[in-house]
């Protein structure tokens, strides 16, 4: 594992407006199950994590629109861990758009922060050191 995770999508009908276009808010949910398959890449388990109780939920999202994706396009998301603090991870993300015999195009792109929460209180706590060594190691 490497420093960058890239996680390779579709479009689908489901993710596009009227016009075809990937409905603006769905970008957040491409990046949401990026992150997410990253630490299942890492044997995080975050089933294991609920039942102790905590989550890692977004405290705030910075977003670049620059080109839209259509239906059918391939694309393909970057995370970056850009910072590790004890109770939050600042990631960078990236969705290019892949097309046979030319270069990953950049289309969007997002600065996310990720808090830890105890789930029962709501209110932050420290991210588990086993999963703190395990980002820390591939970051």
């Amino acid at each position: 594992m490497n420093s960058e995770f890239i996680w390779p999508i579709r479009v689908y009908y489901e993710d596009t407006d009227a016009g075809g276009v990937v409905y603006y808010a769905n970008y957040l949910k491409f990046y949401e199950r990026a992150r997410s398959e990253w630490l299942n890449a890492l044997n995080i388990d975050q089933l294991l994590l609920l039942s102790e109780k905590v989550a890692f939920v977004v405290r705030k999202a910075e977003i670049d629109y620059i080109k839209p994706a259509r239906l059918n396009d391939s694309l393909q998301i970057i995370t970056r861990i850009k910072r590790l603090k004890a109770v939050s991870i600042d990631f960078e993300q990236q969705i290019s758009i892949i097309k046979s015999g030319f270069e990953p195009e950049l289309i969007n792109k997002v600065k996310i922060k990720v808090a830890c929460l105890n789930i029962e209180s709501f209110i932050p706590c420290r991210i588990p050191i086993q999963v703190k060594e395990e980002l820390q190691r591939v970051s």
